[in-house]
């Protein structure tokens, strides 16, 4: 079908189809909000034009919104952390932040739905020790969502591991402060599922990404963020995603960000987009201007 107005061929070329993204009964829930969808008199989003701006455009085209109003708003998070070194009640993760380089830490973090199998976490452990940078891992269980399911399985490493890489490498089998790990200077990278509120903290702080999607919206978020806002590197590729990351495959993509030329170019990148982030929140903004426009709307 011939559409109603022209579309970089190259966005269509790299979005992946949804196969594999969702549960079947997931899959039945979008389906019955479709319904409900002519009630509403717009959306919001947790974006920006900073970031998506040519996408958003396309949205508010008539042929598309038919008449409903599109406010990208975001980021929904806090775009400036205040670091309080004096502060006794800071997280390990923060403090041991404190004694590191600029930009020297990669972030290892796959949010609250994912689970790895022992042998993925064998692989992932044996990557981050040999790519020789410095890291936290936050290694835990994905949420159950019934506080009353029984012990929580705690994931083998392997024998030793810790202390090998005690001082250079940081595991964490809790929660952590997210925000405030990618918002310290220390922090260069993050191995990430590409979640979006991972993605939009990340960006915000200007930290690139090394995605690993596992679902849902996560791969395209990993289109976004690698190929057209070339603020990060695919760790593995949706169209591999039942195979097994190895070892040598972590520690290669490791390097590539934290280690070389291409890496620094990325996170300058990075860095520049998380400005114009804020930009975007700050008084006059776009994100701001964003929000007053619907704070009008539903005020009128």
């Amino acid at each position: 079908m011939e559409r109603p107005f022209a579309i970089d061929a190259e966005i269509l070329k790299d979005v992946p189809s949804l196969e594999g993204c969702f549960t079947a009964e997931f899959e039945r829930f979008l389906s019955n909000q479709v319904d409900y969808q002519k009630y509403s008199s717009g959306y919001l989003y947790n974006t920006s034009k900073a970031i998506e701006g040519p996408y958003l455009n396309l949205l508010e085209k008539e042929q598309i919104s038919k008449g409903k109003k599109h406010w990208a708003i975001g980021p929904f998070n806090p775009v400036a952390i205040q670091h309080n070194t004096s502060t006794n009640q800071r997280h390990e993760s923060l403090k041991w932040l404190d004694k590191q380089p600029p930009h020297s830490v990669i972030y290892v973090s796959f949010g609250t739905t994912t689970s790895f199998t022992d042998e993925q976490i064998r692989e992932l452990a044996i990557g981050l020790e040999q790519s020789s940078h410095k890291f936290i891992w936050v290694l835990r269980e994905a949420d159950k969502g019934d506080v009353f399911v029984g012990e929580v399985r705690r994931a083998e490493l392997p024998k030793g591991y810790e202390e090998r890489v005690k001082g250079r490498g940081m595991v964490v089998r809790e929660w952590a402060p997210q925000l405030e790990i990618l918002g310290h200077p220390s922090t260069g990278g993050f191995v990430s599922h590409c979640g979006w509120n991972s993605c939009m903290e990340s960006l915000s702080m200007g930290v690139p990404i090394l995605a690993w999607p596992m679902h849902s919206d996560q791969p395209r978020n990993t289109v976004l963020v690698t190929k057209f806002l070339k603020v990060g590197v695919v760790l593995k590729d949706w169209g591999r995603r039942e195979e097994l990351v190895t070892a040598t495959m972590v520690a290669e993509v490791v390097k590539r960000l934290m280690g070389s030329e291409e890496g620094d170019n990325i996170r300058k990148k990075a860095a520049e987009l998380g400005g114009a982030v804020r930009e975007a929140v700050a008084e006059g903004g776009v994100s701001r201007m964003e929000l007053d426009s619907f704070v009008a709307h539903i005020s009128r």
